[in-house]
């Protein structure tokens, strides 16, 4: 397999936001540029995705930059796990730059909106393809930039106060990670991945100090993918960015924090052996300490998420604490999977947050997407200023109405899926907690805890359904206008999530290999480490 194909994704994202920079003075000119590069960057990863996943010859690919050999040079690698996580952000951001056309106003499209998406897809997918940790905070900066410019972007005082307060937490993130960066090169001396996951698993190695400068590290991990108690930058910035970034933010950017989280933890740390006892918790690596402080945090996040929506009058606010709920029961999958040794059950819940991953990116991108429609006809989101909606377009309800669906797991959606193997994993973690009080009640108030997500994810995208499109039409839905390009482009949304239900099989396929491609930390050193040959 050549080894362009690991940079190819890069090259075009690149490509697209230099020319759309260039041909800034005609925006039919940039917006054509920018939808033809972005279809170009999901052809691209479609057929990485094929070729390191489902071709016969297929396997894992590295890139040298410069021709410089690991462990001294950049390298970008694509397995299956990043396959997975590029064609999740794809997916989103090619809905999410054509419906731009149709949503945001041709001046603001002419202030850099479509270079600053390109960086910020460029951002996302360096971070995902990067085997150094180095480059992996590089990449971290770069998608931040753009997405300080995306929060400011309307330029007036709520949104410039939600920017100021996203730059500050976030500058501190990066410190916290550039601290932690610095530690392991210390530590360990070298910042390659693979050669660092060799480090660390040699016998007499020393892994303690790894265990406190990888937490920094996870801290900005957690504050990108929001997080508690690191989410209350969700709300303001959502409610501030252009609503077609939001949907990339939501869909894509933050699944990149839980992606990072997978990769340091389970391939580079998943094999070094720490002397330590954590209750309740099997194992004596890196993980053991991830796994109660993952779950915790997933669990917070789930009933701070679920709580704050079901209290909250506006569209974009409800979805943005929705957020910070469903990210919340990724991380549970992914705590579940650092709790044990079971190979089984550890495959599981990696599998279980990746599916979860890629139902929220695609129900979630369609929802707020949705939700620009209604801002766009109805000048509001407010549930009370909204009402009868369906009377007016039952395309459009259709629309709104399978994300929502797809958002609490009714089958055969998307999202069903994804709740079904998170509480797979998490009764799986229940059963084998037999014999041990302390793991049987933390098994217990998981699954609590998660189905009080559950039935809040009920209770909110009801009243999402109800408050907006049943009742008698406000005067604001009267007078509106809807734009039926845009509900065409979502109802073809509607459709993919309708489609990964009901085709779920190479879905599954997918998914699994990603997760033996998180946990198969040999392979990947086999692919990216120091000598490595490109497959």
């Amino acid at each position: 397999m050549t080894s362009w194909l690991a940079i190819a994704p890069v090259l075009v994202a690149v490509v697209t936001g230099t020319v759309a920079l260039l041909v800034r003075s005609r925006p039919r000119l940039q917006r054509a540029v920018n939808v033809a590069g972005t279809l170009s960057y999901a052809a691209v990863v479609g057929y990485l995705a094929w070729r390191v996943v489902f071709a016969a010859d297929g396997g894992g690919v590295m890139y040298q930059l410069g021709g410089w050999e690991a462990p001294f040079g950049i390298i970008l690698v694509a397995d299956a796990l990043s396959a997975f996580m590029l064609v999740l952000t794809a997916i989103v951001a090619v809905y999410a730059v054509v419906f731009s056309g149709q949503f945001i106003d041709e001046q603001n499209q002419r202030v850099y909106y479509y270079p600053l998406f390109q960086f910020l897809l460029l951002g996302a997918t360096g971070a995902i393809l990067t085997g150094d940790l180095f480059n992996l905070f590089v990449w971290f900066e770069v998608m931040l930039m753009a997405s300080y410019v995306f929060v400011a972007f309307y330029g007036n005082a709520q949104h410039t106060a939600a920017a100021v307060r996203y730059v500050v937490l976030n500058i501190v993130g990066s410190a916290l990670m550039l601290l932690g960066v610095g530690g392991l090169y210390a530590a360990t001396g070298t910042l390659n991945m693979a050669d660092m996951a060799v480090q660390l698993s040699a016998p007499g190695a020393v892994t303690e100090p790894v265990v406190g400068l990888s937490a920094l590290i996870f801290v900005t991990f957690s504050l990108k993918a929001g997080l508690a108690p690191f989410q209350f930058w969700v709300p303001s910035a959502y409610r501030a960015t252009p609503l077609p970034v939001v949907a990339v933010f939501a869909g894509a950017t933050k699944k990149v924090g839980i992606y990072a989280i997978i990769r340091l933890y389970f391939t580079i740390f998943g094999n070094a052996d720490v002397s330590a006892t954590v209750p309740a918790v099997a194992g004596d690596t890196a993980l053991a300490f991830l796994a109660p402080v993952l779950l915790v945090m997933g669990l917070a996040s789930v009933l701070v998420g679920g709580f704050g929506a079901v209290s909250r009058d506006s569209l974009e606010e409800l979805l943005a604490y929705s957020s910070i709920g469903q990210i919340g029961f990724i991380a549970v999958a992914v705590a579940v999977a650092a709790a044990t040794t079971a190979a089984e059950l550890r495959h599981l819940g990696i599998f279980a947050g990746l599916v979860f991953a890629l139902h929220h990116a695609v129900s979630k991108g369609l929802l707020f997407l949705s939700t620009a429609v209604i801002r766009d006809m109805a000048g509001t989101t407010k549930l009370s200023e909204l009402g009868g909606l369906g009377d007016r377009s039952p395309l459009f309800a259709s629309v709104f109405l399978v994300g929502g669906l797809s958002l609490v797991g009714i089958p055969p959606l998307a999202g069903f899926f994804g709740k079904l193997f998170v509480f797979d994993a998490a009764t799986r973690q229940f059963a084998a907690a037999t014999g041990d009080s302390t793991a049987t009640a933390v098994a217990v108030l998981t699954l609590g805890i998660l189905f009080v997500g559950a039935v809040l994810t009920i209770l909110y995208a009801t009243r999402a359904w109800i408050g907006t499109f049943w009742g008698s039409q406000t005067e604001r839905i009267q007078t509106g206008v809807i734009h039926d390009g845009q509900v065409a482009v979502l109802a073809t949304l509607a459709i993919v999530v309708l489609a990964i239900g009901v085709g779920f099989e190479p879905v599954y396929q997918f998914a699994d290999a990603a997760s033996e491609a998180a946990l198969d930390t040999d392979g990947y050193i086999e692919i990216v480490g120091p000598g490595g040959e490109s497959r």
